[in-house]
């Protein structure tokens, strides 16, 4: 954290360093003179500033980096990468291999991309994510990094930033568990050489592709969490404010009870139910309606008869839809999850074996 502050948004970006295996995290002033040498490795290669770069970690909390690995990546990397453009991401086995390298408990490498048009300009973002398990935003254990060759101020990128986040990576959960290392970073480079985006109909629309290309990346994230076997999307309406909409959703994603359900094909909506009870949000019971995709199992505050062959065909899905309608206001939320399985707690007693 003390390396990251010194270099906290005043300074300009060159290069993202990033290794998996070590978070680098608990490891006192050898874990930071470490970082401090990674910047300094990197810089000396692109010819700039050790400022000039950003280090990200993920992996075994409380273990040293091994600065000869590193290294030796980083001369590789270096040599490799110093001509590519953002544009040339999408279709680089280069790009594709250092995605693979920052994954950990990961399945797949995430990547996603969106290619708008401004006026005069072509603009690309280009974004990556890791992360599989301790997911639960405020962020979690993983790490996210963003491209874009759009030309933006610094301030436009950071608020920008701050909506797509609130909207995707701090909607996301696998776990309800929080690790050490949470990393976003959105960097511009304004090669598109697009009319500066500072505010306007320009920066609505950046912000929009950025929204999107980060709750891509997210529903990946939620996908792959560890052991999962579906997606499931948590949608409360309805309600008084967002924070409610929110913390309810949370809680209802983050019930092991909802999630094995889910896991099981069963469509048992009382632990739904039990869950909104005990968000420690105030709602009138008696208008709450709960559905699995289109199909309503609770109204008003009451069972009602259904189909538990189409309930259990819903659940059964890939990707599933919890929608709780509180009836209490306008505001909405949604967060996404995964379910729990036995693959969960098999990847999690062996972590570091």
């Amino acid at each position: 954290m003390k390396v990251y502050k010194i270099k906290n948004i005043k300074n300009e970006i060159h290069s993202i360093v990033a290794n998996s295996g070590c978070a680098n995290a608990c490891t006192g002033e050898r874990g930071i003179k470490d970082v401090q040498k990674m910047c300094e490795l990197t810089a000396n290669k692109l010819k700039v500033k050790p400022e000039n770069i950003l280090i990200a970690s993920t992996g075994v909390i409380g273990q040293y980096l091994p600065m000869d690995k590193v290294e030796f990546g980083i001369k590789k990397f270096v040599s490799q990468f110093q001509n590519f453009t953002i544009s040339q991401f999408r279709n680089s086995e280069m790009v594709q291999s250092a995605v693979e390298g920052i994954m950990t408990t990961d399945t797949f490498p995430k990547i996603a991309t969106s290619y708008f048009l401004l006026p005069t300009s072509r603009c690309t973002i280009w974004a990556c994510a890791k992360g599989s398990g301790m997911i639960e935003p405020n962020l979690a254990t993983m790490l996210s990094f963003i491209l874009t060759d759009a030309k933006i101020t610094k301030g436009a990128l950071s608020r920008a930033l701050k909506i797509a986040v609130e909207k995707s990576f701090n909607c996301l959960t696998v776990d309800g568990d929080t690790s050490t290392n949470d990393t976003v970073f959105a960097l511009a480079n304004g090669e598109a050489k697009n009319k500066l985006i500072s505010d306007g109909k320009n920066f609505q629309l950046f912000c929009a592709q950025l929204t999107a290309v980060c709750i891509e990346l997210t529903k990946m994230l939620a996908c792959d969490g560890e052991g999962a076997t579906k997606l499931i999307t948590v949608n409360v309406r309805g309600a008084k404010n967002i924070t409610d909409a929110k913390k309810i959703a949370k809680t209802v994603a983050n019930s092991p009870l909802v999630k094995t359900a889910i896991f099981g094909n069963d469509a048992n909506w009382g632990r739904i139910v039990a869950a909104i009870g005990r968000s420690e949000v105030k709602v009138d019971s008696k208008k709450v309606d709960v559905s699995f995709g289109n199909l309503c199992v609770f109204k008003k505050g009451r069972p009602i008869s259904f189909s538990e062959e189409i309930a259990k065909k819903i659940i059964s899905q890939k990707s599933v839809s919890i929608n709780i309608n509180l009836n209490n206001g306008k505001e909405t939320a949604t967060v996404y999850t995964c379910d729990f399985t036995d693959g969960y707690i098999k990847v999690n007693a062996s972590y570091r074996s």
